[in-house]
């Protein structure tokens, strides 16, 4: 062989050998896949989001087919989503609401996904995602009734509240006699019964009640002008896993999944 030939073929194999180091070096896309930067997220297991959620929550966070299927909702399915973007698998910690937060203070998981809106008390001592959730608050009425259309026209009419939620003071400083009932579910028979002239309640819970219930024979007349945003919720040190879940999100919404998950459970994009 000649010297030529040898001192090219060196060349070769020195070239390929450079191409193989630089290759090892190059990190996998947190986009899809596996992700190679998921020790950064500081995760309670690696390669894995673990998430803190109620499971009893419908239509958020709850188990199909009467309780006994497997775990879905409209939280469940937009972290499940986000954490295939990042190439991470899922693993869903059931948790009692008021357990949740000392659960992720703990560490036994990486994100509450749980309709949980943000607060300036919370802001104070969690990190959010960019909301996923949003939902003002809503004035409902019998779909025939046309003598309400704003919070002005409560005034003398008669709403029926849970007397301990933001929306029986809601309905009293707009000058609504109040039926004290347990829930929405009791409301809403009141309602239909034509015993009370209105409820108030959040947006979300009326869409829920719509898409799964219709025809109900209820409507919106108002709604309030500032909204509640829900986003995912997460301990002051994982300040990179959520600039992470941001990103996957505004993919998410980008590429439409956020409206289609939202129209899938609530028939209108909520998401935004």
């Amino acid at each position: 062989m000649s010297r030529r030939l040898i001192a090219v073929t060196a060349l070769v194999v020195a070239a390929a050998a450079l191409t193989a180091c630089s290759g090892s070096n190059t990190p996998a896309s947190t986009s899809g896949g596996e992700s190679s930067t998921s020790s950064e997220y500081g995760l309670a297991k690696d390669g894995t989001l673990t998430i803190g959620t109620e499971g009893t929550y419908r239509p958020f966070s709850f188990h199909g087919d009467n309780g006994a299927g497997d775990l879905t909702g409209y939280d469940v399915e937009i972290i499940e989503a986000v954490a295939d973007k990042l190439g991470l698998e899922v693993k869903f910690e059931e948790t009692q609401w008021d357990a949740i937060f000392a659960g992720l203070d703990a560490g036994r998981f990486d994100v509450i996904a749980n309709q949980v809106t943000i607060n300036d008390e919370r802001e104070a001592k969690y990190l959010f995602s960019t909301p996923y959730t949003v939902s003002p608050g809503v004035i409902v009425v019998a779909e025939d009734d046309d003598s309400i259309s704003s919070f002005d026209d409560l005034e003398g009419k008669t709403t029926a509240q849970s007397l301990t939620s933001n929306w029986n003071d809601l309905a009293t400083e707009s000058g609504a006699k109040v039926e004290g009932v347990e829930g929405w579910a009791q409301a809403v028979e009141l309602l239909r019964q034509g015993r009370v002239d209105a409820t108030i309640n959040d947006k979300l819970t009326f869409l829920d009640y719509e898409t799964t219930n219709s025809p109900t024979g209820l409507k919106i007349a108002a709604e309030t002008d500032e909204a509640g945003e829900q986003a995912f919720v997460f301990t002051q040190d994982k300040d990179a896993l959520v600039k992470a879940v941001d990103g996957a999100l505004d993919e998410l919404r980008a590429d439409g999944t956020l409206a289609e998950i939202s129209k899938k459970y609530f028939g209108e994009d909520v998401s935004q």
